[in-house]
């Protein structure tokens, strides 16, 4: 479900009533006419059959279309255990930033065993979902980390090392 449009604006310049947009997934098949007859009982518009979960789960938040309104993430409400993870494979660039993002939980709390971060992003909730498959698909890149951080806490000397790659890049 997505989180309230309340800021779309028709093409006459003025606000779209608010509305929600949702996404029906079924766990087989279905038919058209079992949808439109649900969605015809809650006196809503039209179905529309997606090609693609992915996409439209990205058009939840207007994410492809910058020069509409926009919504976050977060507001996203999924019932019923859906998960989007289950539709889509995560672009690599998708991959990078949540991997930025997961060493800086790390860096933040400073994490030092692998356990403490899966359980953590594990706590976290839905709106750490992708976080959690992104660790959980790379664990020995972060398995690897963690031990260098562990391993620099303990007194091996690393920051002499990465302060003279600093300096040769300059």
């Amino acid at each position: 479900i997505s989180p309230l449009h309340d800021k779309d604006v028709n093409p006459t310049g003025e606000l779209k009533k608010a509305h929600h947009h949702i996404i029906l997934v079924y766990d087989g098949p279905t038919t058209y006419n079992n949808v439109k007859c649900l969605t015809d009982s809650l006196n809503q518009p039209i179905p529309q059959p997606l090609d693609q979960v992915r996409g439209y789960y990205r058009y939840l938040t207007h994410e492809d279309n910058p020069e509409k309104a926009q919504y976050d993430k977060a507001d996203i409400v999924t019932l019923n255990g859906f998960s989007i993870q289950d539709f889509v494979e995560m672009t690599r660039s998708e991959v990078g930033k949540l991997t930025r993002e997961i060493i800086d939980i790390i860096r933040e709390g400073n994490i030092t065993e692998y356990s403490d971060l899966m359980e953590i992003l594990m706590d976290s909730g839905d709106g750490m979902a992708s976080h959690f498959e992104v660790a959980r698909s790379n664990t020995l890149f972060f398995k690897a980390y963690l031990t260098s951080r562990w391993r620099r806490q303990t007194g091996q000397p690393v920051k002499e090392l990465a302060g003279k790659v600093r300096h040769e890049q300059k």
